[in-house]
């Protein structure tokens, strides 16, 4: 326990960004990490113990989806979590004081993250209006989604991941209508606002 205390006193910051399918996650992350901070990225948790399992990643993505929330009902919402929070010890202990976490997904690992890490980890919600995101899914060149496939993410991320909460309860807020210099903008805003 005295070390996950001493994580605020190492001078260890974390950001976590959170946001629907398309809305410039990714993007915000990419930002972060060419600026030095690592990241710890959710999804890995669930590819590297879909390998550990030897489960298939198939090119639309419904196998991990599966996967995702079976391992959420069999393990508990937290595993994914504590994965997480297992690898930012590791990394604040190998010297890294600014890490990024990438991929919040519900309302249970918004609140462990909060408790976990008072006082050292800031939320940032990447947004933009549903019909320019439906528009920017559907020609990404990684994993791109037509109109229902979408709209069907968005149904089952809000029923059964409970994503809405964490991106309600965002500490920050940036709205990704513009550019990607735009956005850059008010990330760095943010940044220069916590002392990053």
């Amino acid at each position: 326990m005295e070390e996950k205390k001493s994580l605020k006193d190492k001078g260890v910051k974390l950001v976590a960004f959170v946001g629907m399918a398309g809305s410039g996650k990714s993007v915000a992350v990419d930002y972060m990490t060419e600026n030095g901070a690592p990241k710890v990225y959710f999804g890995g948790m669930i590819y590297k113990e879909m390998e550990r399992r030897g489960i298939e990643r198939t090119p639309d993505g419904e196998s991990e989806k599966k996967f995702r929330e079976e391992i959420r009902e069999t393990e508990g919402k937290d595993w994914v979590v504590r994965q997480v929070i297992d690898e930012v010890y590791d990394l604040a202990e190998a010297g890294q004081r600014r890490i990024v976490l990438d991929g919040v997904y519900s309302w249970t690992e918004y609140k462990i993250l909060k408790h976990e890490f008072p006082g050292i980890l800031t939320f940032v919600a990447v947004v933009v209006d549903k019909n320019l995101r439906y528009k920017r899914v559907a020609v990404r060149p990684e994993r791109p989604f037509n109109l229902d496939e979408i709209k069907e993410r968005d149904r089952s991320e809000i029923e059964n991941l409970e994503k809405g909460g964490p991106i309600a309860g965002a500490d920050y807020y940036i709205l990704n209508n513009g550019t990607v210099p735009d956005m850059e903008e008010r990330l760095a805003e943010i940044l220069k606002g916590i002392e990053w």
